[in-house]
């Protein structure tokens, strides 16, 4: 027995030493770091050999630069969304724009030069290339005009960039060693490390640390191999630019006056003498009347000069909403044509002495329309502020759907924001209820204070008018569900009350509305009011004060009760 069981003992003895030995194997494996690297241009995903790659503020982006004779270009897209928006490209006319707080800077595509105002200037490669779908600008001619850094590296191409400034996390390499793609001590190497070098912290873990180095590569260093980390503050060596605007030294009190005919101009005197503390008054004077960027013109001097005899100002309005074959994308869209109106609106001011404009474009498409709107104004605001004319926007409440008018941006340009604070029910669509619930114009101005608009330059527009509404009910083909057809009538103050008087017995009075409610059913049609009366009136200006404003512009001459300027006195005398 003894016999047999030796070759037994020595099998086994065998089997534990292989165990062993593949246990240590194991061991080693696991904890032996590789040696594998990671290509690079595999790591950044590049495929083209015209490819830059591209690190932000130590974030490795899916966007590309592009190698164009040795030059690296950024698409316009990728500029507008992360490096600076107020570039502007022209796709139909292949200009690209540039809107400083004094100049406006423009170059034609494929050209080596551009324009400051009217200087021309040499930039010694290509500044704008058109491409199909957008257009690529110099590397160079973006940083010169926005608030970033970068560096260029080759093998792989690539730029790293700053754009952000302030307080980083950062930590010094203690011994050489590897950033890694993953952590890891099996993840490949993306790059070596030498003791004392700097790395930009992103993450911190307890055995691994997520960095970023300063040749735009992210990846993972052990945490062991890092000193304690401390706060380093990037500084830019750009200094911020800063906007003039033209303030008045007390609050506006301004007062639409909507001019059809030249003859209606005579009304001035009547205007302002109903009126009380007015101090600007804005004619509906201009209109854009052709897709050039052309203005048709019922101003009137004499207009002018009575009011300024009077100590107020006139703000001339201008509308894009007039002519039906106006096509007002079209000419905000083409730098010839929205050149040629700024032009003519400025000549307009100088020839009639006008204070300032006033812009009310509305119904305008928004998608197609974008930033044309917005470089507009800043191509109008330089030429204002040059002759001394008040550039204001009337503009409707913040939403969803006209994000495209830019608030924050418009406050940078524009002198005032007028927030035309009416019609938030204004037809079948939007169904019957308040032209300016309390709640919802105080909703109004505190949107567009977070937007960025400062409150002393935001004017809160406040209607002078109710609409009755009238609720016809119709009967639907195979149903016994009875819904109406919403009309309503425009009926200024005097109008209003006297209809409230008349008709509804007992007003209920809604909080947050600040408003009088009334109903009545007549003959089968429902008539209902929210009133816009001294009441509500006063409600809104009482917002002037709390939140600090610029003043008030009420819609419109001719619709108030003569009372409501003793109100309105109150508040803005």
């Amino acid at each position: 027995m003894k016999k047999n069981a030796l070759p037994v003992l020595i099998i086994v003895g065998l089997i534990v030493l292989i165990l062993i030995f593949l246990g240590i194997s194991a061991l080693i494996e696991k904890y032996t770091p590789t040696d594998e690297r990671k290509d690079l241009f595999e790591y950044y995903n590049i495929t083209d050999e015209s490819q830059v790659a591209i690190t932000l503020d130590n974030e490795v982006l899916d966007s590309y630069g592009t190698l164009v004779n040795g030059e690296v270009y950024l698409d316009f897209d990728f500029v507008y969304e992360y490096l600076n928006s107020r570039f502007y490209w022209d796709a139909n006319e292949n200009i690209l724009l540039y809107t400083t707080s004094t100049d406006i800077i423009s170059a034609a595509a494929e050209s080596n030069s551009y324009m400051t105002g009217k200087s021309s200037a040499d930039f010694g490669k290509t500044v704008v290339k058109a491409t199909a779908e957008s257009a690529l600008i110099h590397l160079d001619f973006v940083s010169a005009y926005t608030n970033m850094s970068y560096e260029y590296y080759e093998s792989p191409a690539r730029i790293v960039i700053t754009s952000r400034w302030g307080d980083v996390t950062v930590a010094d390499v203690k011994n050489n060693t590897y950033v890694r793609v993953e952590g890891s001590i099996k993840s490949p190497i993306l790059a070596d490390v030498e003791k004392g070098t700097s790395l930009t912290i992103l993450e911190e873990g307890n055995n691994w640390v997520k960095v970023s180095t300063s040749d735009g590569i992210t990846g993972y260093v052990e945490s062991k191999n890092l000193s304690k980390t401390s706060v380093k503050t990037l500084v830019s060596d750009k200094q911020e630019e800063t906007f003039h605007h033209i303030k008045k030294d007390k609050p506006i009190n301004l007062l639409w006056h909507q001019v059809t005919n030249t003859s209606a101009n005579s009304k001035i005197s009547s205007v302002l003498s109903d009126s009380k503390g007015v101090n600007v008054v804005s004619p509906t004077w201009f209109k854009i009347k052709d897709n050039e960027g052309n203005v048709s013109s019922i101003a009137s001097s004499d207009y002018v000069d009575y009011c300024h005899n009077h100590d107020v100002e006139v703000w001339g309005l201008v509308s894009n909403f007039e002519v039906d074959a106006v096509d007002t994308t079209y000419v905000l869209t083409h730098t010839s044509a929205r050149q040629n109106l700024v032009n003519q609106l400025i000549a307009k001011a100088l020839q009639y002495n006008l204070d300032g404009i006033n812009v009310d474009f509305e119904s305008m498409n928004g998608p197609e329309v974008g930033d044309a709107y917005i470089q507009f104004l800043r191509e109008l605001s330089i030429k204002c502020e040059n002759n001394d004319i008040i550039l204001s926007t009337d503009v409707a409440v913040p939403a969803a759907y006209n994000d495209f008018y830019s608030y924050g941006e418009q406050g940078v340009f524009v002198d005032y924001i007028i927030i035309m604070g009416y019609d938030e029910h204004y037809g079948q669509a939007s169904g019957e209820g308040s032209v300016a619930s309390l709640n919802w114009t105080e909703e109004a101005v505190s949107n567009m204070l977070a937007e960025g608009v400062p409150a002393d330059q935001i004017v809160l527009g406040i209607p002078f008018y109710t609409k009755l509404w009238s609720l016809t009910p119709r009967s639907e083909e195979n149903s016994s569900e009875v819904t109406y057809v919403i009309g309503f009538e425009n009926l200024g103050m005097n109008s209003a009350k006297k209809w409230m008087n008349s008709n509804v017995e007992e007003p209920v009075w809604l909080e947050d509305c600040g408003q009088y409610y009334g109903e009545i059913n007549k003959d089968g049609v429902i008539y209902k009011m929210w009133l816009e009366d001294t009441t509500s009136l006063e409600k809104r200006l009482q917002m002037l004060k709390s939140y600090n404003l610029a003043g008030a512009a009420f819609w419109k001459s001719g619709l108030e009760a003569a009372e409501a300027w003793d109100v309105i006195i109150k508040y803005i005398n």
